[in-house]
């Protein structure tokens, strides 16, 4: 049983309320909008990180990391991207890699809205963690974090850092 940090949409911010979180987890999955290759080059540091990145990061975070991430974690297809859309309303490329790689949970950013929703018609949990960083129209900085036991997902948890 592995403890997920999901975070997305820091824009360059790393301050040490995520880090608290960050070194409470066993891994860290970063959905995008990074903001800065030295987040990565410290998340890395201190905790196996997966990272995909957004529409704001630069050709030095997209020379490191993938526009999408698709692994298996026990019994889990896990699928992360930035950009997705939600249940009913995916991207088409989004829709294409659902039909492809099937999974059973997806992880986006980009909103900078929080959302944990289960699409029936997919037949997986949606989860966008919000956004984490200062920079932004949301009020409040968020996170989610998570335990994946085989083919299940145990004790997620909404993590308010405050305002941004």
């Amino acid at each position: 049983m592995k403890k997920i940090l999901l975070l997305s949409d820091t824009h360059g911010h790393l301050d040490d309320k995520i880090i608290k979180y960050v070194n409470q987890a066993d891994e860290v999955w970063h959905a995008g909008d990074i903001g800065k290759k030295e987040i990565i080059n410290y998340l890395t540091e201190l905790k196996p990180l997966k990272a995909v990145f957004g529409n704001i990061d630069d050709k030095k975070i997209r020379l490191i990391t993938k526009e999408f991430l698709y692994f298996n974690y026990e019994k889990n297809k896990i699928l992360i991207t930035h950009i997705a859309g939600y249940p009913g309303k995916y991207n088409k490329n989004v829709n294409r890699l659902i039909s492809i790689y099937e999974p059973n949970i997806l992880v986006c950013g980009h909103s900078h809205i929080l959302k944990v929703m289960y699409d029936k018609k997919n037949k997986h949990l949606h989860l966008n963690p919000g956004a984490a960083g200062i920079s932004g129209f949301h009020n409040i900085r968020t996170m989610l974090r998570f335990k994946l036991d085989s083919d299940k997902i145990k004790e997620l948890e909404i993590i308010e850092l405050g305002k941004r």
